[in-house]
């Protein structure tokens, strides 16, 4: 990559977080740590599962984004009867000047921004119609393919508690997600904010800083960014540390995990590092945005056995003694 390009190219995504970064703080208080993932899941071309109780926000941050962005956004709320033909459209017999004809007409998927709320509140044959859309980019539907318009970006929440009646994802199911963001509940003084700020008559509008195109080329200058040798093979030997079973894991691998992260896992950490060196204005990828970014591209991947529930320990727990005990290189910070 020319070097001059990179620069250029670090700088004006930069600057475009930074823009949208303005605009979220009007409407959104603090979930600074949130917003950065989501963002850079975007900057990849990823998907992003949320977790969080309700109440957290979840919905306006994902509908603000899109209005800063100036993107079509559809919220579909996955109830357990709805169908894939709810989501991806269905065939209607049209009559126009005595002819009768079949009609497509799109369901709620075809928009850039998707909300998918309490994906885990409806059946595995729904889930699948959304996820092979994230993965395809085009839905399918009596033997005609339509293509979803890009950037195209799936947020999809699941709440953590009532879970009587739910389908949760299945492991092969969860790994299609890049990220696994956790909202936690605000601080006192972040609360007292947004109390202050939703109960008086103002209302802060944010505007359009960035368009779609905008976007599409931020995916592709992220996939210029440098990475070396030596980080590359850090990220491989961490995510293949979370493996129980394999020469070398440590020994707490083979004591709490039932099923580690696999290559998706490595490649997505490797493209979330580059798009977080590019938001900060450089176009190298640096241990740190590794470390950064292996809980939520992790968390989700590590499955823990019966023995790390009963000592109440979870899958962040375990990265952050793997990122502990997997040697660093010395020229990679």
């Amino acid at each position: 990559m020319d070097l001059s390009v990179g620069t250029v190219g670090a700088e004006k995504v930069a600057a475009g977080r930074e823009r949208i970064l303005t605009e979220l703080r009007k409407v959104i208080v603090g979930q600074d740590e949130v917003v950065d993932q989501v963002l850079i899941a975007l900057f990849t071309g990823g998907h992003c599962l949320i977790t969080g109780v309700p109440g957290l926000a979840k919905t306006l941050l994902i509908k603000t984004l899109a209005d800063i962005l100036d993107l079509d956004f559809k919220r579909i709320q996955f109830t357990p009867d709805i169908m894939p033909s709810d989501i991806t459209g269905t065939e209607i017999l049209d009559e126009e000047q005595g002819v009768r004809r079949l009609r497509f007409v799109k369901g709620p998927i075809f928009a850039q921004i998707i909300l998918a709320d309490e994906i885990n509140r409806t059946p595995p044959k729904t889930q699948a119609a959304l996820l092979e859309a994230m993965q395809e980019y085009h839905v399918t539907a009596a033997g005609r393919t339509y293509p979803l318009e890009r950037p195209f970006f799936v947020l999809a929440t699941q709440n953590p508690i009532e879970l009587e009646g739910t389908y949760p994802l299945p492991e092969a199911q969860l790994d299609r997600f890049m990220f696994n963001v956790v909202i936690q509940y605000l601080s006192q003084e972040d609360e007292v904010t947004v109390v202050t700020q939703t109960t008086g008559a103002e209302r802060h509008m944010p505007v359009r800083v960035l368009t779609g195109p905008d976007i599409l080329q931020f995916q592709e200058l992220s996939k210029q960014v440098v990475i070396a040798d030596e980080i590359a093979r850090y990220t491989v030997r961490l995510v293949s540390a979370s493996r129980p079973g394999l020469p070398g894991a440590p020994e707490f691998i083979d004591k709490w995990v039932k099923w580690g992260a696999g290559l998706r896992g490595s490649q997505a950490l490797v493209r979330g590092a580059k798009a977080r060196a590019l938001t900060q204005g450089r176009y190298h990828v640096s241990i740190k945005d590794i470390q950064a970014l292996a809980k939520p591209i992790l968390r989700h991947r590590i499955m823990t056995n019966f023995y790390a529930e009963s000592e109440r320990i979870n899958s962040d727990a375990i990265i952050e003694r793997l990122i502990e005990a997997v040697p660093v290189p010395r020229s990679g910070m």
